[in-house]
Order: structure tokens, then C-alpha cells, then sequence
């Protein structure tokens, strides 16, 4: 191993704090006035890049993100502009840049000085931010400290222990967003030559039920939206989501459309910045006067999973309209392109408006100014992220947002349709792949007849149901490509004792994490290369890997960064190693030649999945190639050829009624910080929110506050339900008066994740309903 420069053992700003260093911070609570972006995400660039102690480095390393020639962003899936600048990056893309090219290494000096139960007492932002994995590592449980293994030995073991497998079934191959295409497409292909379609991945815990609900009413899965429909668009409306934090590229698309005069709607319970007005860091005078625009020009506050409610009353304003003889409804595009009108306009009629208030939170009043807002635009886009995906009844949300579009004829036309703003950045590339534990007949027939052999047909597990198999049957083989996936998934103490059960737990990753902390009876640590490092083959040649983003665009990303250690392998060599050793030199996927020219991956990727074509040189073009979206031509691969509607009847109650009965209870959302990008904790802060050093707070109206007996600024523990026999609580929580719908609480995840029962999802997809968590509070034994 190569001689790193290594960092502290921990970072200075936590260096000194005792175990449990999240319970030993006291947060400080203040007020936030200034517009999101503007010298607020100037100073935290500077910050995050000197924290990286690769200033220099790291700064000419944006001028290559998101570029043609460049790395794609490691952080967001938002598209990038067809004629784009020179500066292509955000607060949060610089944030993951400079965590990925840190000049810290975690060494095997590092981990033979801190046991796995000590790492255990850190939190996730000390874990990251000890710098990069530089070796592969192997859990010694008598010693209880990691120790190193060369790379041959470690692919030897993951062979060993999944050869030694009863079933192919007994091993689960879990993957985030982060992988490229050329990596999900091998580890799928590993996953189905071994004979399992157990492929959980990130998506089953945020937009499942977005490609849900849209497979269902539209025939495909994806957003139907490009980038440059949102140049056109006279509506925005956005439904849960805040892309001041979790997309912040997309402020600019917003603000642009703001500009030129088009109306932006937002539904969201918490009043976030991002929503409300932007400063552009690009525009010098702007900076210089302190200026900002508006970005929303209506602002619904919904109770939490009241979203439903809210959509349908707009459209049951818009029937009522209807029938008293105005122009509202597109009946030419209904005629022609939909089916079920009426079964949904029997149901929506018959809905009272007193149940819409009750359920949604908004009044009639509002609703119907919506439906006035949305009938008075003829070109509107709905977005949606996971304040619409986490709920239990979210599918039908999703199907009530179409429906809504639908009735205007806002698809297929310039400037109109469904965009579900995807989180990680190739999130939605990995389903493309493959990665998805319930295969279409199609993909499978395609793999069968490319490489002649056979598919497994029967579904695998998702990311909940990967938990239960581990919980019940001992001795399975968990491999996760990038991620943290027992930070992402709910119902911690459930998930962690699961894991623990595993014969061998492995992960590839670029960073250390918590879920490296919770072992098998065997466990790897398998360092990677990052989005920003150049990847070499033997020859010496660089590698070229891709994307797509959330609006199904496909582009080439390249690393210009010199690799952290000699001794990183990328993902892909990391997984044609364990492929030759499971299947042998005569197998019928020859995954050496793969791992030596990723352009032949391209070229299976493109016999295999529809719409790769030409793969190598397509992608190759300036900002790549559009998957093409049959929504955008009004084609619909539904069994009635149509866009079909839905008649859901509204939930019986959401969870905010239903709380409404138990004294002392409220509805919780679970939500990132500023410094947070999914389970990746970047610093302590939340700026936008007001707080400062510390994420063990939570967020109640003032109301609640006196209802419930706490005072601001107190410390409380969150008890969550607990029917099933299982405790959950998660303690030392500070309370912050806020400005949220009563009976409407909001905390961070991963910190939450303990309050969400493993069987609280969603109906369909099967997503942890991390937006409608019942808890009550307690008042803390920690002293403020």
C-alpha cells in the first residue's frame, strides 16, 4: 500500500466529544432572514473546501463538474443545460465534491487503534469525515478491530461465502444511486448469473412510488418532463419537495421561470427558503446589491399526507367548473388519449369538501385559488419528491397528481408534464440497468437470449423485505454497492440486528460508515474509486463511465483526479473479480474483457436494454442523449393504450386524524439538514433552518409546544409505536419552535430512523413512510 497523507483520528471540530457525540452538542437556534443561495453558499463553499485540505485541488476540480469533459456531479440527479456555463455546480455538488476529494485517509494504523465498538459511539458526520478507505479490510470478531486483507483474499472470501450459500436466494446484492450505469448493469448481470433477482436498491426508500404510480397511469416510470420544458412552462407546481437543499441546480431552472413571468406553486407544510427566494451566486451585481427574487408566487401549507386531499379538491373545483359551463378541461385531449374519466369524476364528486379540509389541512377557499391557478396556465409541470413518496397512501397521491394533469391535457406538449425529482445522482440509471428486484419478462428474455443462459424469474426482495429476510433466517450474504444502507432504511434496531445475523457483510465503498460498523459472523471493507477519480485499466488507458438524470438524459462522466491509493479498484473491477471467481475462466459472460474496456460493457448494455443504441458514441456527444419518454408523444403502454386514471378513494384517515384522538401524540416527518445530502452528514448546521451545531433538534408549532407541556429550548426523547413488542425511542431531542402546521412535527433522518416500524410503508411500494411517523415526547434525563 502506497504511503497516504492520513488524517486525525477524529475531526478537530468533534475531536474531544465523549461517546454519543450527537447527544453532547447543544444546539444553537437563530434566525435566518437572508435568501437561500447568496453569500450564505459562498462562505459554506470556502469552508467545505478548506475543510477538505485539498483547497486548490478541489477548486479546480468544479470547473470540471457537470461538464462535458468532466466528472458529473456525485450529490443530485438534476439535469444538466443543454448549453451550460462554466460553472455548473451548486453549494451542495461543492459539499460532495470536496467530502469524495478529501486529503484524508483512513489508513490500518486508523483502525488499529479504534475498535468497532468504539466507532460504534461516533456519529455519522465523525465516521465520513475520517477521510478515504484506502485498503481492503476484514472484520476480526475476536480482536473486534478491523485488520487488512489483500485484494485477492477478500474476493476469495465473498466467492467462498456465497458458493457456500444453500440458495442463490440467500444472498441479497443491495445498490445506491451512486453507482454508474456501467456498474449497476455488471452487478446485476453477478446478481442474475448467481440466480436471484434480490436486487433492494435506494429507490425502494424514496421515488418507488413514483414509478408506481406512473407505470400504472402512463405506461413508464420516468418524469416525462426535459429540462428545457421548464422554459416553457407557464405553472410550476411543486409538491413536496426542497430543492434548496436537496436539489439546489434546480433554484436557478426556478427562478428563471419566475423571471420571464410563470406562475410557481408550491405545497409544502414547512415553509422552506428555498421556496421562497433565491440570490443566484452567479450574477456579480445581484451579489453586490444583496438582491434576490421570489421564487414561489403561492405558497399551500398542507398537513402532512394531506397532499391527496389537496390535488383532489383542486380537481373537484375544476368538475364544478365544468359543469357550470367554463372552459377548464381539455375535453379534446380526454377523448382522445384517456381512460376512466368517469369513474374518477363519480368519485372526486362525491368526495365532501369537509373531509378535503379535514384530511388536507388547506381550506376550500385555498383549494379552489389552486385549481385557479393551475386552470389559468396552458402549460403546467408537477414535481414531486419525497414529502409525496413517503407516506403510506403515496401511489395514489402520485395518481391523484396525474389525474390532475390529465384533466388540462398538461402531457405531451411543450412546457407540461410529470417531473419526480430523483435524489441520488444515478438513481434512476440504475433501474434502467436492471437494478430492480422484480424484472420485467422483457429484460429477462433479452439477458437469456445475449448471454444464453438462464434468468431467474421469480422476485427478489426489496429493501424492506431484505431486512425481514435477514431478521428470520440467519446466514444470508449481504453485498451493497456504495451506500449506507442501515442508516437509510427505517426501523434501525430492527435493521442492525438483522444485518448482525449475516454470515458475510461486504461493502463497497469510498468512506467510512456506520453500516461498516454492524458485522457478520464475517465482514469486508472494499475501497473504491470516486466519481472524481480518474479509472485506469491495465493498459493505462481512462475509463469512461455514465449517467442519467432525473429528466432521462445519458452522458459520459470522466474523472480527472488522481486516485486516493494505488490500491483502489473501481466498482467494476471490484465486481468481475468476484464474478471470475464465482463462475470460473469458461463462463459465458467473459467479465475480464469488461473490466479492461468499459466501452464493451456498452456495447451489451446496448444489445440488452431499449434505447441504447449506438451506446459508445452517443454517449460521447456533448451532454449525451435523451432516453426518449413515449409520454412526450402521447403513446401510453397501458393495457388500454390510454393514460389511464385512477379512482382511489382518499385514505380513511391519515395519519395526523388519526393522531388527533391520542393525547400527547403527533405526526412526525423524518427530513435532511443543509449540511446533509441523503444519509451523508456534511456539518452540524442547518442554515436555511436556523440552526447551528447540532441535529438532535426537533420542530413543533408553538401551539403544540404548550399543548403537550414542553417549552422551546427544551430536551425531550421521541418514543415512537411499539405494538409489535419492539421499543423505539430515540433520545435527546432539543425542542425549536417553528412555524408548522399543528400536530406537524419535523426531525432529521438518520437520526429518526429508530421511530419508523420496519411495517410502516407504503401501500404498492413498499417505501418506509418516513413522512407520517407517530411519536410522542417524554422529557429528557439530559441535562440542557
Amino acid at each position: 500500500m502506497s504511503q497516504s497523507r492520513q488524517a486525525p483520528d477524529a475531526p478537530s471540530v468533534a475531536a474531544q466529544e465523549p461517546p454519543l457525540a450527537g447527544l453532547a452538542r447543544d444546539p444553537k437556534v437563530f434566525s435566518y432572514r437572508n435568501p437561500a443561495g447568496g453569500w450564505g453558499a459562498l462562505k459554506s463553499v470556502g469552508k467545505h473546501l478548506w475543510h477538505s485540505r485539498s483547497p486548490l485541488l478541489n477548486a479546480r476540480s468544479l470547473f470540471k463538474l457537470n461538464q462535458p469533459d468532466g466528472f458529473d456531479c456525485p450529490g443530485c440527479a438534476w439535469g444538466d443545460p443543454e448549453h451550460g456555463s462554466s460553472f455548473e455546480f451548486c453549494e451542495n455538488g461543492v459539499k460532495a465534491v470536496t467530502w469524495e476529494a478529501t486529503a484524508k485517509r483512513v489508513t490500518r494504523e486508523f483502525f488499529a487503534r479504534h475498535s468497532v465498538s468504539e466507532l460504534k459511539t461516533w456519529d455519522d458526520y465523525q465516521l465520513e469525515d475520517q477521510g478515504r478507505l484506502v485498503e481492503p479490510m476484514r472484520y476480526n470478531a475476536e480482536t473486534d478491530h478491523y485488520e487488512p486483507i489483500t485484494w485477492e483474499a477478500a474476493l476469495d472470501l465473498v466467492a467462498q461465502e456465497l458458493k457456500a450459500l444453500p440458495t442463490p436466494d440467500d444472498a441479497i446484492f443491495y445498490t445506491s444511486g451512486k453507482a454508474a450505469n456501467e456498474s449497476a448493469y455488471i452487478f446485476q448481470l453477478l446478481a442474475r448469473r448467481f440466480g436471484t433477482n434480490n436486487l433492494p436498491d435506494c429507490s425502494n426508500m424514496c421515488h418507488e412510488a413514483s414509478g408506481v404510480a406512473l407505470t400504472a397511469a402512463l405506461g413508464t416510470g420516468k418524469g416525462s418532463v426535459r429540462l428545457e420544458d421548464f422554459e416553457r412552462a407557464e405553472a410550476i407546481f411543486v409538491f413536496g419537495q426542497n430543492p434548496g437543499t436537496n436539489h439546489p441546480r434546480m433554484l436557478g431552472v426556478l427562478r428563471e421561470a419566475a423571471e420571464r413571468g410563470a406562475t410557481i406553486v408550491s405545497f409544502n407544510p414547512l415553509k422552506e427558503r428555498g421556496l421562497e427566494k433565491f440570490a443566484d451566486p452567479q450574477k456579480p451585481m445581484e451579489m453586490l446589491h444583496n438582491g434576490s427574487h421570489r421564487i414561489s408566487t403561492f405558497y399551500f401549507r398542507p398537513k402532512l399526507g394531506g397532499d391527496m386531499a389537496a390535488v383532489r379538491g383542486m380537481a373537484k373545483a375544476l368538475f364544478e367548473r365544468d359543469a357550470a359551463g367554463e372552459a377548464v378541461l381539455d375535453h379534446a385531449f380526454l377523448a382522445a388519449h384517456t381512460a376512466h374519466l368517469e369513474a374518477y369524476r363519480v368519485r372526486v364528486e362525491a368526495t365532501e369538501w369537509a373531509d378535503l379540509e379535514a384530511q388536507s389541512g388547506l381550506s376550500v377557499r385555498e383549494m379552489r385559488e389552486a385549481a385557479e391557478l393551475y386552470a389559468r396556465s396552458r402549460a403546467t409541470i408537477a414535481c414531486w419528491a419525497m414529502g409525496i413518496t413517503q407516506h403510506v397512501h403515496s401511489v395514489a397521491t402520485v395518481r391523484e397528481i396525474v389525474n390532475l394533469l390529465m384533466l388540462c391535457g398538461n402531457l405531451g406538449k411543450p412546457g407540461a408534464g410529470t417531473s419526480p425529482v430523483r435524489g441520488h445522482s444515478n438513481v434512476q440509471g440504475d433501474r434502467t440497468m436492471g437494478i430492480f428486484e422484480k424484472p420485467a419478462d422483457a429484460l429477462l428474455d433479452a439477458l437469456e437470449a445475449y448471454y444464453q443462459c438462464p434468468m431467474p424469474r421469480h422476485h427478489g426482495v426489496d429493501s424492506v423485505a431484505a431486512v425481514k429476510a435477514m431478521r428470520d433466517q440467519p446466514g444470508k450474504v449481504f453485498i451493497g454497492l456504495a451506500g449506507n444502507f442501515t442508516r437509510a432504511i427505517s426501523d434501525s434496531g430492527v435493521t442492525e440486528q438483522a444485518m448482525a445475523n449475516c454470515a458475510l457483510t461486504a461493502f463497497i465503498s469510498t468512506k467510512l460508515n456506520r453500516s461498516h460498523l454492524i458485522t457478520g459472523r464475517e465482514a469486508l471493507i472494499l475501497p473504491c474509486l470516486g466519481r472524481s477519480e480518474i479509472d485506469r485499466n491495465a493498459a493505462g488507458q481512462a475509463q469512461l463511465i455514465t449517467v442519467e438524470d432525473s429528466m432521462s438524459m445519458v452522458h459520459g462522466s470522466a474523472g480527472i483526479n488522481r486516485p486516493a491509493d494505488k490500491a483502489l479498484r473501481s466498482e467494476v473491477a471490484i465486481l468481475t473479480g468476484i464474478a471470475e471467481r464465482l463462475f470460473g475462466d469458461d463462463d459465458s459472460v467473459a467479465w475480464a474483457t469488461l473490466r479492461e474496456d468499459y466501452d464493451r460493457i456498452r456495447e451489451h448494455i446496448a444489445a440488452v436494454i431499449p434505447g441504447f443504441d449506438d451506446f459508445n458514441t452517443r454517449v460521447r456527444e456533448p451532454r449525451g442523449f435523451w432516453l426518449a419518454n413515449p409520454v412526450a408523444r402521447r403513446e401510453f403502454d397501458t393495457a388500454s393504450g390510454q393514460a389511464e386514471f385512477s379512482d382511489d378513494a382518499l385514505p380513511a384517515e391519515v395519519m395526523h386524524q388519526r393522531l388527533a384522538a391520542r393525547e400527547g401524540w403527533i405526526t412526525l416527518q423524518t427530513m435532511r439538514s443543509h449540511d446533509q445530502y441523503n444519509t451523508t452528514v456534511y456539518g452540524y448546521d442547518d442554515r436555511y433552518r436556523g440552526i447551528e451545531n447540532g441535529r438532535r433538534v426537533i420542530f413543533l408549532n408553538q401551539e403544540d409546544i404548550a399543548r403537550l407541556g414542553f417549552a422551546a429550548g427544551q430536551w425531550v426523547d421521541l418514543i415512537g409505536e411499539s405494538e409489535d413488542g419492539v421499543t423505539r425511542r430515540a433520545d435527546g431531542f432539543k425542542i425549536v419552535a417553528y412555524d408548522t402546521p399543528a400536530g406537524c412535527a419535523a426531525a432529521y433522518y438518520p437520526e429518526t430512523n429508530p421511530l419508523i416500524p420496519l411495517d410502516h410503508k407504503g401501500e404498492q411500494s413498499h417505501t418506509p413512510a418516513s413522512k407520517s411517523v407517530a411519536v410522542r415526547l417524554a422529557a429528557s434525563a439530559r441535562l440542557a
